[in-house]
């Protein structure tokens, strides 16, 4: 069996549901110390973090970031077979984590296991950051180890992201950046009472409404050449006590802002408050900053490079996106760091019998090892 074909087959037997790491991290470290790459383990809470370094700090660093944990299975007996069991059926290995991103994980590893028997002594410096914290609140992950790089100063040029990016092939699509996320909690207070005797109570529901229909309706911006238009959307409201005849005290809405570069989260606040307020409601907000938006620059080596290669490595000229969700990534690029996101097909993650063709899977290695190959030599002429 291929090298990353068994690597990723071991790490889908591992019952890493966010933020339990499940022993996945022990076992990459291993392999890569046994290379002669240097560890650091990081935890933070209850995340587990691995930061394997192989080459000099001041030199210029490319690194590869992943996260071993994933979204819980659903319903076991929904999948045609156990989701920590890996299977291949027809030339596709399947198991939860096999795309998002237990796939690229291995890869990365693999990939980086042959770049340094290859070039032991090889210009700049490599990296891979894995994290258990991805899939679920993301604060003491990645987000954490950025900070801690910030404070000493830890040089950092170029960050390859794992993400399954693809749409339909490996190489087909790249993440050049990606939309911040701005999360609320709102509550708005009413007055309990009896259905029967409205004049008694105070619906909150009811004076929420307007103003929930304008937050909805709401053009917060054009987006531009790099973004699409910010986009809100509701994603829950909670009223009541069960009952039909009683009229609820309080209604909580959770709604969140996708948005690029034409809006800042701080302009989102300040408009969603102003239409609260003006439709006289009593209510109380707490928002969720999760990442701003970041954007590799149009020129950026990296960016060049990972297309490059997924035309030499794939044949195909990969379109440059910055749609989808948010990644890790979020929390690199402000360091500095031009982060690019290139991995296999996504439309099977999250789901049941979420799967990875082999045939992806086994050029993924190739691919991030010409990456690195590349950047390095570049490197060479930087450091």
């Amino acid at each position: 069996m291929p090298a990353v074909l068994d690597l990723a087959c071991e790490l889908i037997r591992r019952r890493s549901v966010t933020p339990d790491d499940a022993g996945c991290l022990d076992q990459i470290g291993t392999r890569l110390e046994r290379v002669g790459f240097t560890l650091e383990r990081m935890r933070f809470g209850k995340v587990d973090n691995l930061w394997a370094t192989h080459g000099l700090a001041d030199e210029s660093t490319l690194v590869f970031l992943g996260h071993t944990d994933v979204v819980p299975s659903g319903p076991e007996d929904a999948w045609a077979s156990p989701p920590f069991e890996p299977t291949i059926r027809d030339g596709v290995l399947y198991g939860r984590g096999a795309a998002d991103m237990k796939g690229s994980v291995a890869a990365m590893v693999v990939a980086l296991e042959e770049f340094v028997a290859a070039y032991p002594d090889h210009a700049g410096r490599v990296g891979l950051l894995l994290t258990s914290d991805e899939e679920g609140d993301a604060i003491d992950g990645v987000r954490k180890v950025a900070d801690v790089f910030r404070q000493r100063g830890e040089r950092l040029d170029w960050c390859v992201v794992g993400e399954p990016s693809a749409k339909q092939k490996l190489g087909d699509l790249i993440r050049v950046g990606r939309r911040g996320s701005l999360s609320a909690t709102l509550d708005v207070r009413g007055v309990q009472g009896h259905v029967a005797y409205p004049d008694k109570a105070d619906n909150p529901i009811h004076k929420l409404a307007p103003a929930l229909a304008e937050l909805a309706a709401g053009h917060w911006d054009d987006g531009n050449d790099d973004f699409p238009p910010t986009s809100m959307q509701v994603s829950n409201i909670h009223a009541g006590t069960g009952a039909n005849n009683v009229i609820p005290g309080n209604v909580r809405v959770l709604f969140n802002f996708r948005y690029g570069t034409a809006s800042s989260a701080e302009n989102l606040r300040e408009r969603a408050e102003a239409i609260l307020d003006r439709h006289g409601l009593d209510w109380k907000i707490h928002w969720h900053d999760s990442g701003r938006p970041f954007l590799s620059p149009p020129d950026g080596m990296l960016r060049a490079v990972v297309a490059d290669v997924c035309r030499e490595w794939v044949g195909i000229d990969p379109e440059q996106s910055t749609g989808g969700g948010t990644s890790d990534g979020r929390f690199i690029a402000p360091l500095g760091v031009e982060v690019v996101e290139v991995g296999p097909v996504n439309a099977s993650i999250h789901k049941v019998d979420e799967c990875v063709t082999v045939d992806d899977l086994e050029r993924l290695p190739g691919l991030y090892r010409s990456v690195a190959e590349r950047m390095l030599q570049v490197a060479g002429t930087r450091t």
